[in-house]
């Protein structure tokens, strides 16, 4: 019979029986609510012809869902105290592969050839909010095959990933994550629904992934320095910011704002994607001195 991992008593007898104590370095925080992991698993494509990467199972309680409805689940866990724990929680699954490790260390696309070969991916996670955006980069600009990304985030953070770009709650992160697919909150889950209580709310999301911009982007690299350089100085003007961080010459920068029809003073959280692109690609080619800019 499956242990119930949103029971409380038996939660707390299973790590009192192990001496397990939550780690504040790595975030932990079990997800105990009965409605929320069969959710994440409905939506975020766990099924038959399915492979399901989960980043960081904790007790196996999300890892119990994806196991009952994909076709092979491999879960990584970073915290070598688990094992043990994970070996009686879900260790009756023969579909599903624990590893230890840290997700950022892997070859996402080796893993996944050696995991699910001819299986659709999805990728589904309950991650610790300091690593949040590490760990979705990681897996993004791996270039591997995934079908989706759900995921359990604060919900600032999920707020701020499905803000349109170009508006004030956009960011960097925003823009990167859309350049790789279309994003979708599906539901919020209060902080009561973990053991222990975070401080703050969460959310699920989902990202479809479809490398939207990428036939678009004239030199990917240039693209996303562009990002990380021209939102670490926000409140600066485009044309400051990026002569500030990337060594622009000014002119340089107001004449690819003019040829693109923008304002002088246009700030990088103001534009769109489409103006994003097209702006990387108007500077990426040369700057003042013909030397090609990364």
């Amino acid at each position: 019979m499956m242990i119930n991992l949103t029971d409380m008593k038996t939660v707390r007898s299973i790590l009192s029986r192990h001496g397990f104590h939550f780690s504040k370095k790595l975030g932990q925080n079990f997800l105990v609510d009965p409605s929320v992991c069969p959710r994440i698993a409905e939506e975020g494509n766990a099924a038959p012809g399915f492979g399901v990467l989960e980043i960081g199972p904790g007790i196996g309680t999300l890892t119990q869902q994806l196991a009952l409805r994909a076709e092979k689940v491999t879960s990584v866990e970073l915290d070598q105290r688990l094992l043990p724990i994970l070996e009686e929680t879900v260790g009756e699954f023969d579909n599903l592969h624990i590893l230890q490790g840290d997700i950022l260390q892997f070859d996402v696309p080796q893993l996944l050839e050696q995991e699910f070969p001819g299986m659709h991916v999805a990728v589904c996670a309950n991650l610790p909010y300091y690593i949040t955006t590490p760990i979705l980069m990681h897996l993004l600009e791996s270039g591997a095959p995934i079908d989706s990304i759900t995921i359990m985030v604060q919900k600032e953070v999920a707020e701020k990933l499905q803000a349109p770009v170009g508006t004030r709650n956009s960011g960097a992160i925003t823009a990167a994550v859309n350049y790789y697919g279309t994003v979708e909150m599906l539901f919020t889950v209060p902080r009561d629904s973990f053991l222990p209580p975070p401080n703050v709310d969460s959310a699920v999301i989902r990202i479809d992934v479809q490398k939207r911009y990428a036939a678009d982007t004239k030199h990917p690299k240039h693209f996303f320095a562009m990002l990380k350089n021209g939102f670490s100085q926000r409140r600066k003007t485009l044309v400051n910011a990026l002569s500030a961080t990337m060594h622009y010459e000014k002119p340089v920068l107001l004449d690819a704002l003019r040829e693109l029809g923008l304002s002088e003073t246009v700030r990088m959280e103001n534009l769109t994607m489409e103006q994003l692109v097209a702006l990387s690609n108007c500077l990426s080619e040369k700057d003042s001195s013909g030397e090609e800019k990364v």
